[in-house]
């Protein structure tokens, strides 16, 4: 199919303004969507969509489908999958394990790690951390959010959050794991990304950075290698974001090379 049913009201196909929305079941040519609850309120109340309108949906398995709209009621829209429109992404293997945060800061990490494109999300608890504890439910919901703004349709893994000697401890042995090091000398990040294709990591530390206990066991690790970051002092959040933007120039896919799949 190629376009909707005939109808002089019809905006261009796809409209380049239709609400997208992540949902949980596997779409197919055909299906018939139940949208409920929180999903339901936002196209009815917020984007007031009418039948024979047009939702995009991604299901995280199969990639984007154009639906229309084709039954509204008080608590439910039903949608029908009319076309798919892209398959899903196949992005950069990188994984971003940030230490956590203060809620408003790692809020930022999440949403601009889902923007950017990271695989996976592995939060890490070190000695310094101000925080333990990540709800996860609320955290999938920024990333889901960030990634139904931007365009994507691969969501990211995102896992729970894991003490860092378990995190270096159960490393697997086929992943280079980058970490911002601001205590020595170490390898410009562009130039260091720029040098390996792989499977890659990105371990950042907390507001006050690792200690020197956790720095020297990182260190040690076989598949651990140090970057820069500059000169400057930068805020957890800060550096997550700038580093993985670095990445994405010089080794994922805002670089024109194939990236490692």
């Amino acid at each position: 199919m190629s376009s909707p049913p005939a109808n002089p009201k019809t905006p261009a196909w796809p409209p380049k303004s239709a609400p997208r929305l992540f949902v949980e079941q596997e779409l197919s040519l055909g299906m018939h969507v139940h949208i409920e609850g929180t999903q339901a309120h936002y196209l009815g109340k917020v984007m007031r969509v009418s039948e024979q309108g047009t939702v995009i949906l991604c299901d995280n398995l199969t990639g984007e489908w154009a639906c229309l709209v084709t039954e509204i009621s008080k608590r439910s829209i039903t949608l029908t999958a009319h076309e798919r429109l892209r398959e899903r992404e196949d992005v950069p293997d990188f994984w971003l394990c940030p230490a956590l945060l203060k809620k408003d800061r790692f809020d930022m990490v999440l949403e601009k790690a889902s923007e950017l494109g990271a695989r996976a999300i592995r939060p890490v608890v070190t000695r310094r951390c101000v925080a333990d504890k990540l709800n996860l439910v609320r955290a999938k919901t920024i990333t889901i959010e960030a990634a139904e703004q931007c365009a994507r349709t691969a969501l990211p893994e995102l896992h729970e959050p894991q003490k860092l000697d378990a995190f270096m401890r159960d490393w697997p042995k086929d992943r280079i794991l980058y970490f911002a090091d601001e205590a020595r000398n170490a390898a410009p990040a562009a130039i260091a990304f720029a040098s390996h294709m792989g499977p890659a990591a990105l371990l950042i530390g907390p507001e006050g950075g690792f200690d020197d206990a956790e720095r020297a066991a990182i260190r040690a690790h076989p598949q651990a290698h140090p970057i820069s970051l500059g000169p400057r002092i930068l805020r957890g959040e800060t550096a997550a974001i700038a580093a993985m933007a670095i990445w994405m120039a010089q080794a994922g896919d805002w670089n024109e090379r194939e990236f490692a799949k």
